[in-house]
């Protein structure tokens, strides 16, 4: 038995339909929005064309969240899209989607998020943060950490903390942090309109032709040779869609949502429409107070949203106001990397909780602490997301997987058509809006995403779809472990029953 906890325990409801959408709107709204205006710009060149990839994003996002919201509330268990793909299509396929989620995806997003607060951190302290702690060599390949990883792992393990905590005061944490997020995002599209002099709209007439674009790759930045619209637009949506990534969340925690028939639909559908319109407000507001070469020519490690913020009050950094709005922003954009953070932790633990219910899975995984919580998996997350943290690699290892991961969402989708046609009499407490219709939508546009990328970034897809397959012989592994385990188990209950 692991060190509090207890066989006897299970998880709690203690969820409410606030702390839900804040799970979602907690995850999806944190650095992309400020961010990937610049790559969009630079993929499709018009204003008009950036925010109709913002929207068309949105779009594809509730067309997924329509069909998660039936899907969630028929099997409202821990785990969500694991639980669906298990029921669905076989535990195989469950465990190569838990298995990417834990090793790459998730835990590499949240080493990602604590480092940009790091970095965040370190800009607003003028740059003092910054010293290089070990500097060598692995392999051939160099290897430098320093003092900001460090902070990095320090937010990693107070959030692991918190998170170990019952869930109701989990579930409190991320609703004050995505108040600052909201407020954050209102704050630099409002200000755009109210503290700027100078803004124009005649912006959405202008192209980004001149643009420096540093890291945009020839095939997808506007005006090249290489580039055709199509290519573009497709890039513009995959930089979106990293934007509304997050929006599945609220499915992982499900086993653990008051009334799930009623709140998860609601949650679910309401966050990500409320982060659409967000997100095309901001979208807007950039474009009135920059023009699109402006936009477009934002360092690589800049920020849009900085850009704008830094515009405010006659866009003088020495003078209090605009120092005030700069400091706010920072300071926002830093308790926004933690808010993601905390809800990532949050819900994806529940994955390695789930698996190890059903066997594929260390076995310690699947204990709860006394506060109805799996530490053991929220543990070992925090771990893992450490090391990618430590490895400075994270980056490149998540783009490998980007891919891969959509095929994960394509297949969850198709799963509705699945438990429609098999289990026709089961109780569904929602129906998802526009079946088969908005299901197929979603197919067809993750399909044409998926083939585009498979065409634009060959390589980087293949390595993604490698590292899934390395699941394979882990679940070999523990499938045969656990089934050897499951014997020597019921006898020693058998014995213990005996005894008593």
């Amino acid at each position: 038995m692991t060190l509090g906890t207890n066989d006897k325990y299970t998880l709690i409801r203690g969820l409410g339909l606030l702390a839900a959408a804040s799970v979602i709107i907690g995850n999806v709204i944190g650095t992309g929005v400020f961010l990937k205006a610049r790559v969009m710009t630079c993929n499709v060149g018009d204003p008009n064309w950036v925010i109709a990839a913002w929207i068309a994003a949105g779009l594809l996002s509730l067309a997924g969240a329509l069909t998660y919201a039936e899907l969630t509330a028929m099997k409202p268990e821990a785990g969500g899209p694991y639980v669906f793909l298990r029921d669905a299509f076989g535990r195989i396929w469950s465990f190569l989607f838990g298995w990417t989620q834990l090793l790459i995806i998730r835990t590499g997003s949240q080493a990602a998020v604590a480092v940009v607060f790091a970095i965040a951190l370190n800009d607003y302290l003028g740059g003092g943060l910054r010293h290089v702690l070990i500097e060598t060599s692995i392999f051939g390949l160099p290897w430098t950490v320093t003092s900001l990883e460090l902070v990095a792992i320090m937010v990693i393990a107070i959030f692991t903390t918190l998170n170990c905590l019952s869930v109701s005061i989990s579930g409190y944490i991320a609703t004050v942090l995505t108040g600052v997020k909201i407020g954050l995002v209102i704050f630099v599209g409002l200000g755009a309109f109210l503290w700027v002099t100078g803004g124009s709209f005649d912006h959405f007439s202008m192209a980004s032709t001149g643009g420096s674009c540093e890291g945009v790759a020839e095939s997808v930045r506007y005006g090249s040779l290489e580039y055709t619209f199509l290519a573009g637009f497709a890039a513009a949506m995959l930089g979106a869609l990293w934007g509304y990534d997050g929006w599945d969340n609220l499915s992982f925690v499900a086993g653990e949502v008051k009334e799930p028939g009623r709140n998860l639909p609601i949650a679910i559908i309401g966050s990500v429409m409320l982060i659409i319109l967000l997100y095309v407000i901001v979208q807007i507001a950039y474009f009135y107070v920059l023009d699109p070469v402006s936009v477009a020519s934002v360092s690589e490690t800049g920020s849009v949203g900085m850009a704008v913020v830094s515009k405010f009050f006659g866009g003088d950094p020495a003078t209090f106001a605009t120092g005030v709005a700069i400091a706010i922003f920072t300071m926002g954009l830093m308790l926004s990397s933690l808010g993601t953070l905390h809800t990532s932790i949050l819900s994806n633990s529940r994955i390695p909780y789930a698996m190890a219910q059903d066997g594929v899975m260390f076995k310690l995984f699947s204990k709860l602490s006394v506060h109805r919580v799996p530490v053991n998996a929220v543990i070992f997350q925090g771990v893992w997301a450490t090391v990618l943290a430590l490895s400075g690699s994270f980056d490149t290892l998540t783009d490998y997987v980007i891919f891969a991961s959509w095929i994960f969402y394509a297949m969850i989708t198709l799963s509705i058509f699945v438990f429609r046609k098999r289990e026709p009499d089961t109780e569904r407490p929602y129906r998802a809006w526009g079946y088969p219709i908005v299901p197929v939508i979603f197919l067809l546009v993750t399909g044409w995403l998926l083939i585009n990328t498979l065409m634009t970034a060959t390589v980087q897809s293949f390595i993604g779809i490698g590292m899934i397959l390395l699941g394979l012989p882990v679940y070999w592994y523990l499938n045969k472990t656990n089934r050897g385990a499951a014997p020597a188990e019921a006898a020693e209950e058998q014995q213990d029953d005996g005894q008593a």
